[in-house]
């Protein structure tokens, strides 16, 4: 198990950028893959990008691709999340996870722990 503590949103402009970190207890992070997910009041949690325990692997949203990036420092046990070009519909609390294995990236169902999330407000 990790505890994960996410930071770094806040309030933003549409087409600025944001980046968030999510921080991990416990000296086993590297062996976990990330992942990042966000979710509106009332709606499903929903995939952002996720990426594999070495880094070597990423996996985006069609909706976030080629605009945000998702990277690691297993040293820092950080993963990051960098948001540019954002838009008032990326507007969500985002929220950092962590799995074994690299199956079921996208499927939240998969990931066993979970930060507390992140407010993210894009304004227009």
């Amino acid at each position: 198990q990790v505890q994960l503590v996410e930071s770094g949103g806040g309030l933003v402009q549409a087409g600025g950028s944001l980046r968030l970190s999510c921080a991990a207890s416990g000296r086993t992070f590297s062996s976990y893959a990330m992942g990042w997910f966000r979710q509106a009041p009332g709606k499903e949690r929903e995939f952002v990008a996720a990426i594999s325990w070495s880094g070597g692997s990423t996996y985006y949203a069609d909706s976030v691709k080629g605009r945000f990036t998702i990277s690691r420092d297993n040293a820092k046990n950080t993963v990051y999340l960098q948001m540019n070009s954002l838009k008032p519909e990326d507007t969500d609390v985002y929220y950092c996870a962590a799995k074994r294995g690299i199956d079921n990236m996208s499927d939240y169902a998969f990931y066993d722990d979970w930060g507390q999330g992140t407010q993210v407000t894009v304004s227009s």
